[in-house]
């Protein structure tokens, strides 16, 4: 497929017309909400097999060719050319498709996100997912489960889908993840052995097939006793059939100082566990100030770390589908940003005449805008452009496959683009 950038002037009928796509198809595939009033810098998936290129200034069909890998003779023959054939610019010419990469997928969804619309929002997606993580069941200080709601309508909505689903624990007690709630099971061999029996037979009661274990915020006081939680699921996990998974902060260097990164040993993870979900994203958060959530060269940066510590065929690299608004000025401790989906970012640029501008180091799209209250605003979310530079990160990497935090902020392109680039296995 073929992503177009919104240019001052396009129309939604121009650009169809641009690529010899019925509009109702660029409309609908899209789910485009403003088709009336384009914004400047939105972007279009186009949804063909291939894509077009249209011929610039001094370009040739030998420098085509090696710019898209392209032998000189497929181009003349499915652009009906001949070696005789002149380019003119403004020539469009059809470029095929590449070859999909095989690859494992995977989404958690947060049913206190998501709500009765759980299983809804699996059937919808599920088709493009090896796995999905239903998040979570919270162990508290005294090794207790809070369960899942609407957990069964996700769990079905899976098996329709042939998803194969994983039950995530967390140590998040009072709505927290909490270092004191992990190092009261951590620290007690019998509480860990409790956690994991339960575990188990919650498992095999409601057809899970794995256990993804997100323990956060562990510290340094909690790294040894978690290696050694690790080692007692595997063995556990092993003999009843059962895959072992761990969620772990983006990390730079082993010795990386925070409490949410002390406690997490890569090496030793990809030691023990099936695979590891690497959090790359949150560089934008709730409570920092503006910027993207998973730029590119940040995200770069930790898969070049990991790499070196945990086998390529283990790392199930992070991807956010959920972008941020930021009142300004941004005032440290107080300043809180409002989630959104990529659909609401496009919605709002469009509602305050907003342009849309790419940041090419982070490959994030972004914008200002001022409200009716005359509050300036700063926005950050991943549209199409940014969704296929970490396509392009994890195909050139060569690992396992990728993942997503968090389904239920609609985003039609990022499963377009999927599509484009991948072929999922299935388990």
């Amino acid at each position: 497929m073929q992503i177009h950038v919104v240019q001052p002037g396009n129309t939604l009928m121009e650009i169809a017309m641009m690529y010899n796509v019925p509009l109702n198809e660029l409309v609908t595939s899209n789910k485009i909400e403003n088709p009336e009033t384009l914004v400047i810098g939105q972007t279009i998936v186009i949804p063909i097999w291939g894509s077009y290129y249209f011929v610039q200034p001094g370009d040739s069909l030998y420098t085509i060719s090696y710019k898209f890998q392209v032998p000189i003779q497929q181009l003349e023959r499915i652009n009906n050319l001949t070696s005789n054939s002149q380019i003119v610019p403004g020539m469009r010419l059809y470029i095929p498709q590449k070859p999909r990469t095989p690859i494992y997928s995977a989404a958690y969804v947060d049913t206190d996100i998501t709500g009765e619309r759980s299983g809804e929002v699996v059937l919808e997606v599920g088709e493009f997912l090896s796995s999905i993580q239903v998040f979570s069941y919270q162990v508290n200080s005294k090794g207790e489960f809070k369960p899942i709601s609407n957990e069964e309508e996700v769990l079905s909505a899976a098996k329709e889908t042939n998803t194969r689903p994983l039950m995530v624990i967390t140590n998040i007690e009072d709505g927290r993840f909490s270092t004191e709630a992990a190092t009261a099971v951590l620290g007690n061999p019998q509480l860990r052995e409790e956690v994991l029996d339960k575990a188990i037979a919650i498992m095999k009661e409601k057809g899970y097939k794995g256990l993804d274990i997100d323990y956060e915020y562990l510290g340094a006081q909690n790294r040894e006793a978690y290696n050694s939680f690790l080692v007692e699921a595997r063995e556990k996990l092993s003999r009843n059939g059962f895959s072992l998974s761990t969620a772990l902060a983006p990390k730079l260097t082993t010795d990386q100082v925070g409490v949410l990164y002390e406690g997490h040993d890569y090496e030793f993870h990809g030691n023990i566990v099936d695979y590891v979900f690497i959090m790359t994203y949150e560089w934008g958060y709730v409570a920092g100030p503006p910027r993207a959530v998973a730029p590119i060269n940040e995200v770069k940066k930790v898969m070049d770390f990991t790499i070196t510590q945990i086998p390529k065929d283990k790392i199930m690299m992070g991807i956010p589908l959920y972008g941020y608004d930021w009142k300004l000025p941004f005032v440290q401790g107080e300043s809180r940003a409002r989630a959104i989906s990529s659909q609401e970012a496009i919605l709002i640029a469009d509602r305050f005449g907003a342009n849309i501008q790419f940041d090419e180091e982070a490959a994030s799209p972004f914008f200002v805008y001022r409200d009716e209250e005359g509050i300036n605003h700063e926005v950050w979310f991943e549209d199409a452009r940014s969704i296929q530079a970490k396509f392009d990160l994890v195909k050139s990497l060569g690992i396992r496959g990728f993942f997503y935090w968090v389904l239920g902020r609609e985003f039609p392109q990022n499963w377009l683009l999927v599509e484009d680039n991948f072929v999922i296995k299935t388990y």
